[in-house]
């Protein structure tokens, strides 16, 4: 079993956050996909709220479960990265629209890149949803990159990139989550 999961096999404490986190990247995605928006202002709002809320919620968990947990600390780092992307983008809500994808851009690619390391480990420690988890964050990676190339020349609006990088993200949190109960259950 690997470090990770030697220690989620001690004691998870709030296995729940990255279930709730998931829970609200998919709905800002839906939303960003269904509500048409005149301004990028509104996008930025909209980005300063989710990781804001994003970078508690993370670096709550990882500070819950830093005696029990060995990667607690890119639980940390990905938190702060969040909260301070989310502080940045609350203090300058006119970021222009060349700025903003590289921010969200890097911000899904670690989580997705931090997600397709713990599927790894979920797959070492022989937990059968593995797979779902490393399709999703590979989705959310890949989403990354578009975003971060140049939406534009994709062909793919950036609104609508954005909407697609977050679900993917949410969905990868979700089967997280579940997962993690199910690693505290058998110990349980």
């Amino acid at each position: 079993m690997t470090n990770l999961l030697k220690s989620v096999a001690r004691s998870v404490k709030h296995w729940y956050i990255p279930l709730i986190l998931g829970i609200i990247l998919i709905i800002f995605g839906i939303y960003i996909f269904t509500v048409p928006l005149e301004t990028y202002v509104t996008l930025s709002i909209l980005f300063s709220i989710s990781f804001l809320t994003s970078g508690i919620f993370d670096i709550f968990f990882s500070i819950q479960n830093s005696k029990t947990l060995k990667g607690w600390g890119w639980y940390l780092v990905s938190g702060i990265l969040s909260l301070a992307m989310g502080i940045y983008l609350t203090m300058y809500p006119g970021i222009s629209i060349s700025i903003l994808p590289f921010v969200v851009g890097f911000t899904i690619m670690f989580r997705s890149f931090y997600l397709l390391g713990i599927s790894f480990d979920l797959k070492d420690a022989g937990i059968p949803n593995w797979g779902s988890l490393t399709f999703t964050s590979i989705l959310g990676i890949i989403l990354s990159f578009l975003l971060l190339a140049d939406p534009i020349l994709s062909g793919i609006s950036l609104v609508t990139l954005t909407a697609f990088s977050f679900i993917f993200v949410g969905i990868s949190s979700v089967i997280l989550s579940l997962n993690l109960k199910k690693v505290k259950n058998l110990v349980d």
